[in-house]
Formats: structure tokens, C-alpha cells, sequence
């Protein structure tokens, strides 16, 4: 096997080596959030084709992000330690692997344990791809490779819902909803050939003090399932008493994972979320922005989609269509985000963030007035692409200006906190929404329902989701009041003189 090429100090200028390992990244990066959007055209066929329950389509969303927001942290620690490669390389092998799995799945109990591990292994290898940006780029270059990284981001989430319905409806068989996760095989393979050959091997970080908090996560982890479940499996149950008892037993795991941090930070080890960020209220209140933002936007897709396809009896590939104008107002308000954060300060982020509120409203509205069968993508299209402009717009800067909120030392671990909460406000979000979208589900049960009832009763139910969407959307307009006006831009970056000092100050970063 050929020798990996090894890190470039500082002496040298941005490489052939760097930029072929950030496109080797990239493509790693792609496929995990395709993934997040692509599935959402094909619910309504494995809900088809496997039988499954209201629950498993709510698990298949919210069982990656939580997986995914849970290894984020711990995946960044042991890169630290371990060399960000290898753990590159492992993530990506177990996601190529689960989509095979999620791919292969005769029943709803496999596919959710497939989309779990599909989850936990891009929340493993996805630090990596900022970690090796900080590593291998400085200045101007590194600004650089994070906007390519941007329209990574913005490209894969356009496409997904329109490759998802391509893939469904070029297959004629039942079940071509199993495309949509086959898709990442090749993908998959190309791209971990290509780590294993082009990404810099560099030092292990061996300075980098400490190691995961395992206790610490247990207690987070435990917490957040015992909350999800009943809000996920409730609904479909009829709410008896242990779903209330999980989730009190949750609240009181989350309060104990509290209580574990401050200790841990107390004997001056590392806990997986340093209790001293939520000192600064602003850094408090900016966190629970990201979770209730991601909550809203992000669980407008699934509700869609549902009712496009169960509900008004489209094709896949036509609820694809409908999400394309959010997708392109996305694009375009990202590409104009950064230059309008350095002009008007967090103005951009109140316009972004008015503008998904009143898009979801207008959304809203537009099912509670509109007749199920005057709707169409002409109706959605206004509303779904002020709310993409606004959510692009919103996106990008947004992490920046809640890390401003604490001390500059402190910034590596409130990204990576960050990070976490948006993928856990994306998996709380779909928890209740598919619980209200489906437990407001009346379709007649005397005789075979027609078209027309269906078109009636999905349509109500989508309302009543995008109702408290839209409610999540006001509650994070609210909460951009609580960020600073403007971001003081950061030193220049300090030059790498060895492997050591990249991994150990990539750390620091993080």
C-alpha cells in the first residue's frame, strides 16, 4: 500500500496534497448529508413496503440525529488523540456498511437499528473534516476551503430530496425505496479508497489532554432516549403511564449528567460539555436557539412529504419537486450571509430567522385555507422560498455568533456543543412533529376511504404540524435578541511548526 502523504508545516502555502485531502473530505461529507434529506421522499414507500407504523418513520429521521449529534464530541476527542485519518476512515466504513444494511432491512426494527448506526458513524467521521480544514489550511486559504465546505453543505441538501425521487421513480419495483440508501455504496467505496490514499496520516496529538467523558455520555445518552421514545412510540401507544415515567426518568438522567460535568470539570479532567460555557447566558439562550431552529425547519420536509405522497397520492419524485424552491432560496441566502454578518451584524440573522418564521407561517395558512385539491408546488412555492433565503441566510453565521458569546479559549468547545444541539434539536423536532402530525390522524374506518378522504384528513394533520413548526420558527426569531449585535473577528491563525503543534492547536479549535 503506498505511504500517505504526511501534514505540510507552515512554511508552505495550501498544497496539492491539502486540497486533494479536502476533496477526499468533502465527498465524505456529501454523502452523510444527502443521506439527511434523501430519506425523507421515501417514508411514504417504506411505510408502504415494510408495513411500518407512524413510529419507524419518525425513528428513521430521528434515530440518525440523535446517533449523529451523540458521537460528534467523542468522535473530535479521539481524533485528537488518535489521528483524525483513521477515525475518518473507520466512520466512513461503518456508514457504507449500515447504508448496505438500511439498504438490505426486511422489517422495521432492522432499518431503525441500520439508520442508528448510520447516524453514530457520520457523527464519527464528520469532525474530521473541520478538524483537517484547521490542520492543513491557514488565512486566507483556510477561509477558502470552509465556503467550499458551505456549498458542499448547501449542494447536498438541495439535491437530496430530488436524487431521492429520481431514484424511486426510475425503480419500478416496490420497494425502490432501498435506492436511496444503495446510492451510497459507490460513493462510500470510492471515497474510502481515496482517505486511505490521499489524506495526510500527521501525529496522533499526543499532548491533547484527557479522554472521552464515557460516563458523562452514558448519562446524556440514556437522558435524551428515555425522553425520545415516549415522544416518538407515545402517540402511537396511546400514551400509557411508562411513557410519562421515561420521560421524568430522563429529565432526572439529564440533571445528573449536570451534576457529572460540574464534577468532572472540578478534579480538572475534560467533561464532554464544560459546565463553565453555561456561564454566559447569551451562550445559554444561543444554544437553545440552535435546538428550537433546527427543530422547526428541519421537520418541514417530513411533513411534506407525507402529505404529498399519502395524502394527495403523488409521486416520489413530485414531493422531491416541491422542496426544490427552499433548497434554491437556501443556496442564495447562504452565498450572501457571510458578507451581510460583516455589514449588519446580527441584522442578518433577525432577517433570516423572520424570514423561515413567517415562510412556515405562510405555510401554515396556506393548508389551513387552501382546498386539498387546489393544492399544488405553485401554492408552496412563495412560502417555501422565503423560508429556504431566510434559513440560508440564518445557517452559516449563526454558529459564529453564539461562540462570540464566550471567551475566545472556550470557542473549540462551544462549536462542538453547538454542533450537537442542532442535531438533537433536528431529532426532538421530528419526535413531536410526527407525534402531532399522526395522532391528529382521523381517516374514516367505515368503508374503504376515498381518494378525498385521505387528501381531507392528511391535510389536516399536515396543518396542525406545521402549526407547531412554525411555533418553533417565532420562539428562535425571539431568541437572536439574546446574540451579540456584532462578531469581533479573531487573530490570525498561528503558524503550525510540526504535526504536534497542528493536531494540539486543531484541539484547542475544535
Amino acid at each position: 500500500m503506498p505511504k500517505s502523504p504526511t501534514l505540510p508545516t507552515s512554511t508552505d502555502a495550501p498544497s496539492r496534497i491539502a486540497w486533494r485531502a479536502l476533496s477526499v473530505l468533502l465527498i465524505g461529507m456529501f454523502m452523510s448529508l444527502l443521506d439527511a434529506t434523501i430519506v425523507n421522499v421515501a417514508l411514504p414507500s417504506i411505510r408502504t413496503s415494510l408495513n411500518a407504523s407512524e413510529a419507524t418513520l419518525s425513528w428513521i429521521i430521528s434515530g440518525y440525529a440523535l446517533a449523529f449529534g451523540l458521537a460528534l464530541i467523542p468522535a473530535g476527542r479521539l481524533g485528537d488523540r488518535y489521528g483524525h485519518k483513521w477515525v475518518f476512515v473507520s466512520g466512513l466504513a461503518l456508514f457504507t456498511l449500515a447504508s448496505l444494511a438500511c439498504g438490505l432491512a426486511q422489517g422495521d426494527g432492522q432499518l431503525i437499528v441500520a439508520r442508528v448506526a448510520q447516524g453514530l458513524a457520520g457523527g464519527i467521521y464528520l469532525p474530521a473534516v473541520t478538524a483537517y480544514i484547521q490542520l492543513l489550511f491557514t488565512g486566507r486559504a483556510r477561509g477558502k476551503a470552509f465556503a467550499i465546505m458551505g456549498a458542499v453543505i448547501g449542494v447536498a441538501s438541495a439535491l437530496g430530496p430530488l436524487v431521492g425521487g429520481l431514484l424511486i421513480q426510475a425503480s419500478a419495483a416496490a420497494d425502490g425505496w432501498r435506492l436511496v440508501f444503495f446510492v451510497n455504496l459507490p460513493i462510500g467505496v470510492i471515497a474510502l479508497v481515496a482517505a486511505i490514499l490521499l489524506l495526510p496520516a500527521g501525529s496522533a496529538g499526543k499532548g491533547t489532554s484527557g479522554g472521552v467523558d464515557t460516563i458523562g455520555l452514558v448519562l446524556l445518552s440514556g437522558g435524551l432516549v428515555a425522553i425520545l421514545v415516549p415522544l416518538i412510540e407515545g402517540q402511537d401507544q396511546g400514551w400509557p403511564l411508562w411513557t410519562f415515567l421515561s420521560m421524568a426518568g430522563g429529565v432526572l438522567l439529564i440533571v445528573l449528567f449536570g451534576a457529572w460535568e460540574v464534577a468532572v470539570a472540578k478534579r480538572g479532567k475534560s467533561p464532554l460539555v464544560p459546565p463553565r460555557l453555561f456561564t454566559h447566558p447569551a451562550f445559554t439562550g444561543g444554544v437553545i436557539l440552535a435546538l428550537v431552529y433546527f427543530a422547526a425547519f428541519v421537520s418541514i420536509f417530513f411533513t411534506i412529504s407525507i402529505l404529498w405522497q399519502a395524502g394527495l397520492g403523488h409521486t416520489p419524485l413530485e414531493s422531491g419537486i416541491v422542496s426544490i424552491p427552499f433548497a434554491i432560496g437556501s443556496i442564495v441566502g447562504a452565498s450572501q450571509s457571510g458578507k451581510l454578518a460583516a455589514s449588519i451584524g446580527r441584522t442578518v440573522l433577525v432577517i433570516g430567522a423572520g424570514m423561515v418564521a413567517v415562510g412556515l407561517i405562510a405555510l401554515w395558512l396556506v393548508l389551513l385555507r387552501v382546498s386539498p385539491a387546489n393544492l399544488t408546488n405553485w401554492v408552496l412555492l412563495g412560502p417555501l422560498l422565503v423560508a429556504g433565503t431566510g434559513s440560508g441566510l440564518f445557517i452559516a453565521p449563526n454558529a459564529q455568533f453564539i461562540i462570540a458569546t464566550v471567551d475566545r479559549q472556550e470557542a473549540g468547545a462551544a462549536s462542538g456543543v453547538i454542533a450537537t444541539m442542532q442535531r438533537l434539536g433536528t431529532a426532538i423536532g421530528i419526535a413531536i412533529i410526527g407525534s402531532v402530525f399522526f395522532g391528529t390522524l382521523s381517516i374514516p374506518t367505515t368503508g374503504r376511504p376515498t381518494a378525498g378522504d385521505l387528501a381531507t384528513a392528511f391535510t389536516h394533520s399536515a396543518a396542525s404540524a406545521l402549526g407547531v413548526s412554525a411555533a418553533f420558527a417565532v420562539v428562535a426569531f425571539a431568541l437572536v435578541f439574546v446574540l451579540p449585535k456584532r462578531v469581533t473577528p479573531g487573530p490570525p491563525a498561528a503558524p503550525v511548526t510540526t504535526e504536534r503543534d497542528a493536531s494540539e492547536r486543531a484541539s484547542r479549535e475544535l
